[in-house]
This record gives C-alpha cells, sequence and structure tokens, in this order.
C-alpha cells in the first residue's frame, strides 16, 4: 500500500495503445504464454528474446504479483501476453516442489504453456514433475531445450524427449537460435482470444491464505467435514499441489493449493520464503481469495501483506475474522477501531466472523464469495458507464492541472475479473480524483468484493493533415 493509502501507484494508470481499437473499444483479451521451468534454466532470457526481437510493448502490466510478470508482445502480427514466472531461487531441498507448483498454477492461469529445460544439464527431477502436471493440462505444452548453441548440442536436445511433452525445440535464448521456429508453432496453436479469461465453466476456484496458525487447515477441514462430501482430491504425485473439491450450498467448489499451504516444509532458513512463494501461487490460481485474519489478536503488517497480494493479484475478496469464539466485548471495540484505522481502502470487501473451531458463522462464507464473484465478473455497458461518467463530471469536475482542466473524452470496461475501465481523457487525472471516481462507480454500481482498476490515457490532439 502506498503512503497515501491507495493500492497502486500513479505509473500503473498509464496504458498503451494496444488492446483497443480506433473508437477506443476495447479488443477481446489476448492469450496468455506462460514461460516455466527451473531457476537459472534461461527463462527470463527466452521471455526477452521473445519481447525484443519484435520490439514488442515492454512495460510491465499493472496489477501482478511480483513473482509473476506479464508482457504485452506480438509475433506475426499476433498479440498475445508472455508470463515470466521467473525470480525463484529455492534451496535444492524444496526446489521439485516450487517447480511443480509454478508449473500448477501456469496450467491454470495460461492458455499455452513453453516450458524451458536446460539441454546441457538434461531433465531432472524438477522438470519430470513440471513435465507430468502439464501433460495433464490439456492445454498447448511447448517443450524448449535451451542453451543448444550448436549442432552438436541437437542431440542434448533429443534426450529431452523423455519428458513425455513431444518434440524437443532446441533453441539458445541467448543468441536467438531456433527462437523464432518455437513461436511459430507457439502462434499457430494459440486461441483467438484468451480462452483462460473468458473461461466461466467448472468449480469456481477458492484459496484461503492467512498468516500461519490463523485457521486455514481447520477452516478446510471444517469445510469439508461438515458437508461430508469431499468428492475427491485432485492429485498425482507427493510434489503436486492438491485442490481438494467440496459441496457447499449446493454447489462444487474447488479450494487451490490447500495442501501447499498446509505442508511443512521443515525449519530450513527458507521457510517464510517458501510460505510466500505458496501463498502467491494459490492466489493467482484462485477466482475468490478467503484471507482469513485472527479476530482474538491486533492485526499485523503480515495481514497487510497478504491483502496486497490479493489486491495486486486483482482476485475477488473476502475477509474472514476468524478465531470469533476468543472475542470479548473489549476486544470487538479494539478491533472494530482497528478495521477504521488499518483497512479502510477495504471497505467494499464483505466481512464474515466465524470460528473454525466450533463451526460458528462458516456457512456465511458461501453468500460472500458469491457476492464477490458476481461483482468480480461484472460488466457495465459502455453506453451506460458513459451516461454515468457525464452526470459524475458534470457536478464535481476534474481538478485543474497546469492551467487547464482535463476532459473526460470517453470511458469504456476494458475487462472484468477484475472490472478495469479506462478512461480517455485530454490531460492527466489527479490521484484524488481518480479515487473519487473508484468510490462513486462502488456507490452506483455495486462491485462489494472486487477490486477496480481505473487506466487513464491521453489522448494527443491529432493534427489536421494539410490539403
Amino acid at each position: 500500500m502506498s503512503e497515501d493509502g491507495t493500492w497502486t501507484d500513479e505509473s500503473d494508470w498509464e496504458l498503451s495503445d494496444e488492446g483497443f481499437d480506433d473508437d477506443g473499444e476495447a479488443l477481446a483479451p489476448p492469450p496468455v504464454v506462460a514461460v516455466v521451468g527451473r531457476p537459472n534454466v534461461g527463462k527470463s532470457t527466452l521471455v526477452n528474446r521473445i519481447l525484443g526481437r519484435r520490439e514488442a510493448v515492454v512495460q510491465d502490466l499493472p496489477g501482478v504479483t511480483r513473482d509473476r510478470v506479464s508482457y504485452d508482445a506480438s509475433w506475426t502480427g499476433r498479440r498475445f501476453v508472455v508470463q515470466d514466472t521467473g525470480g525463484w531461487e529455492p534451496d535444492a531441498k524444496g526446489l521439485q516442489q516450487l517447480v511443480a507448483e509454478q508449473a500448477s498454477v501456469a496450467m491454470q492461469t495460461a492458455d499455452a504453456v513453453i516450458l524451458v529445460v536446460d539441454a546441457t544439464v538434461g531433465a531432472t527431477t524438477g522438470d519430470e514433475a513440471a513435465a507430468r502436471i502439464l501433460r495433464r493440462s490439456g492445454k498447448p505444452v511447448f517443450l524448449a531445450a535451451n542453451k543448444v548453441d550448436n549442432e552438436k548440442g541437437e542431440a542434448d536436445a533429443a534426450a529431452l524427449w523423455s519428458l513425455g511433452l513431444g518434440e524437443p525445440h532446441p533453441i539458445s535464448a541467448m543468441h536467438g537460435r531456433g527462437v523464432a521456429d518455437l513461436l511459430d508453432e507457439v502462434v499457430a496453436d494459440l486461441p483467438a482470444q484468451s480462452e483462460v479469461a473468458q473461461a466461466t465453466g467448472g468449480p469456481r476456484r477458492v484459496a484461503l491464505v492467512g498468516k500461519p496458525n490463523v485457521g486455514k487447515s481447520s477452516l478446510l477441514n471444517r469445510l469439508a467435514g461438515a458437508e461430508r462430501s469431499v468428492v475427491h482430491d485432485v492429485a498425482g504425485t507427493t510434489v503436486d499441489p492438491v485442490d481438494s473439491l467440496i459441496e457447499l450450498g449446493g454447489k462444487t467448489w474447488r479450494f487451490v493449493d490447500t495442501a501447499g499451504l498446509r505442508r511443512r516444509v521443515g525449519q530450513a532458513s527458507g521457510h517464510e520464503f517458501y510460505a510466500s512463494v505458496r501463498t502467491h501461487s494459490a492466489i493467482d490460481a484462485a477466482e475468490v481469495v478467503v484471507v482469513l485474519i485472527d479476530a482474538s489478536e491486533p492485526l499485523t503488517e503480515q495481514d497487510q501483506r497478504v491483502l496486497t497480494m490479493v489486491i495486486e493479484a486483482g482476485r475477488a475478496l473476502v475477509l474472514a475474522f476468524n478465531k470469533w469464539d476468543l472475542v470479548d466485548e473489549d476486544r470487538r471495540y479494539l478491533l472494530d477501531r482497528e478495521i477504521d484505522r488499518e483497512l479502510a481502502q477495504l471497505q467494499w470487501a464483505p466481512r464474515v466472523n466465524i470460528s473454525a473451531k466450533s463451526g460458528r458463522a462458516v456457512q456465511k462464507l458461501v453468500p460472500a464469495m458469491e457476492t464477490s464473484l458476481a461483482s468480480w465478473d461484472s460488466r457495465i455497458s459502455t453506453g451506460q458507464l458513459n451516461t454515468w461518467i457525464k452526470e459524475v463530471v458534470a457536478a464535481t469536475p476534474p481538478p485543474v492541472r497546469g492551467g487547464k482542466q482535463p476532459r473526460i473524452l470517453f470511458a469504456t470496461q476494458a475487462t472484468a475479473r477484475p472490472p478495469t475501465f479506462v478512461l480517455f481523457t485530454s490531460g492527466f487525472l489527479e490521484a484524488g480524483y481518480r479515487r473519487f471516481l473508484e468510490r462513486r462507480l462502488r456507490e452506483t454500481f455495486g462491485f462489494e468484493g472486487t477490486p477496480i482498476r481505473i487506466n487513464v490515457r491521453v489522448r494527443e490532439k491529432r493534427k489536421l493533415k494539410p490539403r
């Protein structure tokens, strides 16, 4: 959270011309290609090669977590998003598991996956764990055998047939060798628009997250046991994250990566790192996140960090204050003051006071999750949005900046999940005015339980062409 209490900074508000037609209407979301693999196999080098060769847009998309960075790219005229999952440097003990979790999240959040393997090292247990999950994904998977700098190295690449992902593509991300051929095949297999962004079928995906010992496992067991209907655990090997399918309120819900959050890594030096990675992975793979907070203790910086992860990832949100059976009248008074002071920016999130231990009010979680998801999925028509914005601006115009008053020329909702709005303006809008517009959007249209993004694009005046 920034110093002025907002969740994003002003640099996130600018949007490139990509993604809009000449009339400012949002185009369909482009397909997503995730690049996964062990540390130091050349993932980021490959991403840079994909972007640099075509001189594609290389700005970070707003709202992504620090462990998963997305870039707009294009190849032979096809737009797509490249998702770089780099940045992990775990010790060897947990590497196999983390690579598998990374592959699992990519499988759920991307339309196609490139698994990068170091051909000079050969297939490791981490590579095999990732390949095992990706084989089951039903999505196009491309095996990039990296660090093949000459014809001699192609024999090393051929050995990677053993991963069961089809033909290895020998490449050198560093020098560009073979990358064009790989991209030709990737682009040929991509859907016209992102099927992940549009997907609505299947059980909704829920993550239970929170600081250690807040009651995540107890709540999951309560939800599963109370209904006595864990449909089954979707699992493969011991390193796979486990998704639990649980029937609640007449619907089946998929609780993602819950075993990963429960699993103890031991007291190794990287314990907190692993917990952070798992929390990021669970949030990335979810549609709605239930953040558990210990109501019996003061709010902590860890609670704030988890909430920031959810907001940055753009997921629907429910606040569950657990251990309510330990809250007396004095604590209740203090908690209300803490919420007003420290969670003022989250007044839009549904709040449920529960006890996983006793089962108190856990049945209220389902309506709260449904409310948040409905808001997260919602769209406002362009006509309705522009009528609304004209009324708001007429009553409260944007503040003057540099002696000129910016005008809002046109507004559109670029995407849902989360609702993202783009304002085409004649000048930049101040931070306070953007927050004012978000408040008014919520007052008029609800959006309970979902972050809202408002991007501002300043339109340059078009010069008249000489006759």
